[in-house]
């Protein structure tokens, strides 16, 4: 991650369970970062997604039945392809973070 820049940060009090204080010590410990740094990072996750709707995960589909290869079905099972169609991106993620 690039190094962060000098800035005048505001301290913030959170309360949380045990669990997540648990998860929070444990995602710092793997990642060998500060419990702040981790905090830090999952906003701006959480902010980068912000925008995304429901919708976001047919955009795979538009288009698509205009492509030589499409399903002549693709309207009566649009979930189910669109269901394959994220497994696969899931299985193409999980590899490469491993």
């Amino acid at each position: 991650m690039a190094k962060r820049s000098k800035r005048v940060r505001e301290p913030i009090q959170v309360y949380l369970t045990s669990a997540e204080r648990a998860a929070l010590d444990r995602v710092a410990r793997e990642l060998g970062v500060s419990r702040a740094e981790v905090l830090r990072r999952g906003l701006e996750a959480m902010a980068q997604g912000r925008g995304r709707s429901f919708y976001a995960a047919f955009e795979a589909l538009i288009g698509t039945e205009r492509a030589p290869d499409a399903p002549a079905d693709l309207a009566e099972r649009h979930d189910e392809y669109l269901a394959q169609d994220l497994e696969k991106r899931s299985r193409r993620s999980r590899s490469r973070s491993s």
